[in-house]
């Protein structure tokens, strides 16, 4: 085959629509719900006490809206972190599927070290670490905040625990949080740390693990089931 009828095959093909490529695994992101916010309520896990929230009444209609929404898609797993604002926004779409949910702790959401119960009471009052943080794309900045080359490989772990409980040409979610998917983005992609940051409640982060291992970012922070 000529030069000429290689690249018109390849722009034909380029205007095809996308095809899950053979032994490629799609997963896709999910922040969870809109949550109360600050809580009382925590979970210990290890060492580390973290703020556990459940879902606010937006949140739960978030977690409807999303269960419509995907419940005709081809997922065959459903992933959620320890954190109940994850297995609750999991839970429409689970009931839909009749999957059960399964924990993968190295998905939970980065741990703030001495923030984790005052970090939005700090960012209210304008404290000047958070404006260092965001200009230094870094975590820790924030008094013992966990490291980042520890969330970047407990993230790596995570992906590979999915990897290893499905097959491969298929699709799951994986209900997690806005920072470690922020993090997966940017390995995904080489990107600076935070150019992925704040991805909205229950939007849809698509992931590609391709059958060599790579990964590809197929989309980011689809909120179409919001209607906005």
């Amino acid at each position: 085959m000529g030069a000429g009828a290689q690249f018109h095959v390849q722009a034909h093909r380029a205007q095809e629509r996308w095809r899950r490529p053979d032994g490629a695994r799609e997963i896709l992101l999910i922040r969870h719900g809109s949550s109360v916010g600050r809580t009382v309520e925590t979970l210990q896990l290890g060492p580390l006490t973290i703020s556990d929230p459940v879902l606010s009444e937006d949140g739960q209609r978030q977690a409807d809206a999303l269960a419509r929404h995907l419940s005709a898609e081809p997922i065959g797993a459903i992933f959620v972190t320890p954190l109940r604002r994850t297995r609750q926004t999991a839970a429409p779409l689970a009931a839909a599927l009749g999957l059960d949910p399964v924990v993968v702790a190295d998905l939970r959401e980065v741990h703030m070290g001495d923030w984790e119960h005052s970090f939005y009471d700090h960012a209210e009052a304008g404290h000047p670490l958070i404006g260092r943080m965001m200009a230094e794309e870094s975590w820790e900045v924030l008094p013992n905040a966990e490291r980042a080359a520890a969330v970047a490989a407990r993230g790596r772990a995570g992906i590979a625990a999915i990897v290893a409980a499905t097959a491969p040409g298929t699709v799951s979610a994986a209900f997690c949080h806005a920072a470690i998917i922020a993090e997966l983005c940017r390995q995904a992609t080489g990107s600076r740390p935070f150019a992925f940051m704040a991805p909205d409640n229950t939007s849809v982060t698509r992931l590609v693990v391709m059958a060599d291992g790579g990964w590809k970012l197929r989309s980011f922070n689809d909120m179409a089931h919001l209607g906005y």
